[in-house]
């Protein structure tokens, strides 16, 4: 086993935790990750599970949080480049990606546009064709949280295998981290690259 690399990230906003863990086990079998805050332990330990290394964090002293990231004998790395083929099959391979930047739909009367995000998710769940991935960003991860008026829709949406992605830098901007009721905490690392391999992106 070739020599631990250690990234200490402490201090850092998200998402260059995560960019500076993906470089360093590019390159090393194993790397320390050294973070000071819950949301990019989250965030380094989802990485190393989706590149399918062995995780192992451990809480030290002074809120700083130690993550082991250690790549499995003889498993490349997954490659997350975006597939630049000119062919047609190739460019409608991406995930469909409702990106929801904010807690109502429409611009003008907020009374209306409320009524319409929620007729806009109800409408998604009962739907035959239903997307990938949604992603939860702004006053958008307002309806993720305890007392949603769509969060019952939205957990029939992760029930049914629909991906959630909440911006954690968000859901702290708000201090409401502790009311998620449904998805996962995520980073703009793997919001923009979720968005950027996208075949469909809608925005309600």
């Amino acid at each position: 086993m070739s020599e631990i690399k250690i990234v200490n990230a402490t201090g850092l906003a998200c998402p260059q935790p995560v960019v500076l863990a993906k470089q360093a086990i590019e390159t090393s079998e194993q790397v320390k990750v050294i973070v000071d805050n819950e949301t990019a332990l989250e965030n380094v330990n989802r990485l190393g599970t989706k590149l399918g290394c062995e995780v192992k964090s451990e809480s030290k002293e002074g809120g700083v949080f130690e993550i082991m990231l250690t790549r499995k004998s003889g498993v490349p790395l997954p490659s997350e480049n975006v597939n630049t083929s000119c062919d047609s099959s190739a460019a409608v391979s991406g995930p469909f990606v409702i990106v929801c930047s904010e807690d109502k739909m429409g611009r003008g009367n907020d009374e209306l546009g409320s009524l319409l995000i929620r007729a806009f998710f109800h409408t998604i769940a009962e739907q035959a064709e239903r997307p990938d991935i949604i992603i939860f960003y702004n006053t958008g991860v307002r309806l993720t949280v305890q007392g949603s008026e769509v969060l019952e829709d939205l957990k029939v949406l992760s029930n049914k295998g629909v991906e959630i992605l909440v911006c954690g830098t968000c859901l702290n901007y708000f201090n409401i981290k502790e009311q998620l009721d449904v998805g996962i905490v995520s980073n703009m690392y793997d919001i923009a690259g979720t968005m950027t391999r996208a075949s469909r992106l809608v925005s309600p």
